[in-house]
């Protein structure tokens, strides 16, 4: 399905068509957000200009991909393959955008796929894109900043957004996100669990609500009625019993606890989805909308939402936003990249030693720098946030450190970061130090090989806990072909005999796996 708002949007639209005119013309200051969803896939292109956000194109496709999850948490071929045809139709679409324009997220059926790696690397081919999982909070953060952004309020909001397998509940004032959480709980898993058969009745709403209920009991207190003045129900469930009311006259589009009851009454009328008929009900909702309407009333009934207002941002234009500042922050330094606030704040909680983290991230950003000078800035930085990170691990213990930071790095919440990306800092700092071959698969990729060797021998060079002098070894690729090469200056070496060993041991640890070869030059 494709919208289009305007004959504004129709013509922005037509100028963002890269088979008109040159593509790195008419992408310019477009992007564009992809929203993996559970129930439903959503490609989102805009554009920013002087703080406005003008939609140029909308498509949806409701794939049911949260549909597709068995017992054991695998992702089933027929979903699959529905979800990856739906990113080749967009790929269409996008065709002639610059990737630095582009993000794709993932949500909670990819959070819970035990096989989610092998579609994410199929994703990514039918996309021709990575495809990025975040976090349940990350993602409540995100939604929080569409709304904020296409609705700004100074009131305090409670912000909910209903997803296909999960729900996420956010208070905030302004652009800010105060609190943010994400629950197991969504309109496909309570409808598949509660009206599978496709029947309605009064028990199965009922026992609904009670497993609704149960899985909300403990956002009641964080979330309570005394901390917020509106609420706002953004994205799918909301806007489509939004549209149900309103088309049968029951609200003016407020999601109200009577009106929620009168559309439960309605399907247990009908006895079965097949049976109901009533206007503004579309047919890709009806499969889901029992449970959509349980976590609804839930909702309303836990936590004294007198009327729910549809809202007008959701996930993707959240996503478009923070990519814009992120490419804004690329630009310009001094503009925010939320990423590089999470980094300091995780130093605090884990008590980095701030002194050190620093030397070892600027003299891993100079030998990395030397060696790959056509790195990508995503590389850079990621090396960057490593090193500033490495020894988080310090907290739980000394001993084995890079462990406990690795598996902090891939587990905490990081506001900015997406879970594939905290997954490659876990790999970054698990090999600082110690044998390779516990990252060997992660050393595959050419650019994280040469990431993990500047960040090992920024860790050696400083192991002292003081800066490296000017005399200090130097990364370059070895102009041999497929290697790195470390120069080293025949003065220092004699005058650094306990460094020079720990490199003859470096050394020799990349004799050990099937990456880059490693080779002295004195």
């Amino acid at each position: 399905m494709s919208s289009l708002p305007s004959n504004d949007a129709a013509r922005a639209a037509a100028a963002a068509d890269p088979s008109a005119h040159g593509a790195g013309l008419t992408w310019r200051g477009v992007l564009a957000a992809i929203d993996i969803g559970s129930n439903s896939f959503r490609l989102e292109i805009g554009q920013l200009s002087r703080g406005r956000y003008r939609r140029i194109d909308y498509l949806k496709d409701t794939v049911r991909l949260g549909a597709g999850l068995d017992g054991e948490g695998r992702l089933g071929e027929e979903a699959a393959a529905r979800g990856l045809a739906c990113l080749a139709r967009f790929r269409q679409r996008l065709q002639g955008i610059p990737p630095q324009q582009l993000r794709a997220v993932a949500t909670q059926t990819l959070r819970e796929a035990t096989n989610r790696n092998a579609f994410l690397e199929r994703a990514c081919e039918a996309l021709g894109h990575p495809v990025e999982v975040i976090s349940g909070r990350e993602e409540a953060r995100l939604i929080y900043k569409g709304v904020a952004r296409l609705q700004p309020s100074a009131l305090q909001r409670l912000v909910i957004d209903i997803g296909g397998r999960s729900t996420e509940m956010i208070l905030g004032q302004g652009s800010q996100a105060l609190r943010a959480e994400s629950f197991r709980i969504g309109s496909v898993s309570l409808s598949m669990q509660y009206f599978p058969d496709g029947r309605f009745t009064a028990p199965a709403f009922e026992a609904a609500q009670i497993a609704a209920g149960a899985e909300l009991e403990e956002a009641f207190e964080p979330f309570a009625r005394e901390h917020w003045v509106e609420a706002l129900g953004s994205s799918g469930t909301a806007g489509a019993v939004s549209q149900l009311l309103a088309a049968n006259q029951i609200t003016d589009g407020r999601i109200t606890l009577a009106g929620l009851d009168w559309c439960i009454a309605r399907c247990i009328a009908a006895g079965s989805i097949d049976a109901l008929n009533l206007p503004g009900l579309k047919p890709e909702r009806r499969a889901v909308l029992g449970g959509g309407l349980a976590i609804l009333r839930t909702l309303a009934t836990q936590f004294d939402i007198e009327a729910l207002q549809p809202a007008r941002g959701a996930l993707r234009q959240g996503v478009i936003f923070d990519l814009d500042e992120r490419l804004a922050a690329q630009r310009d330094p001094a503009h925010h990249d939320l990423r590089d606030d999470t980094v300091v704040e995780l130093q605090q909680r884990f008590h980095v030693d701030v002194a050190q983290a620093h030397r070892v991230q600027q003299a891993a950003l100079a030998l990395f720098q030397h060696a790959q000078p056509r790195a990508s800035l995503e590389h850079r930085r990621e090396l960057g946030w490593a090193g500033a990170l490495h020894e988080m691990g310090m907290m739980i213990s000394h001993h084995d450190h890079h462990r406990h930071c690795a598996y902090l790095m891939g587990h905490v919440d990081a506001a900015g970061f997406s879970q594939n990306q905290q997954r490659r800092l876990a790999d970054l700092v698990m090999g600082q130090r110690g044998g390779l071959r516990k990252i060997e698969l992660a050393l595959a990729d050419v650019q994280m090989a040469w990431q993990v060797l500047a960040l090992r021998l920024a860790v050696l060079l400083c192991h002292a806990r003081s800066e490296p002098d000017a005399q200090a070894p130097t990364l370059q690729a070895d102009p041999r072909g497929g290697g790195a090469l470390l120069h080293l200056d025949a003065a220092w070496a004699a005058q650094h005999p306990r460094t020079l060993h720990l490199l003859r041991e470096e050394l020799d640890a990349w004799t050990r796996v099937n990456s880059l070869k490693l080779r002295v030059q004195s």
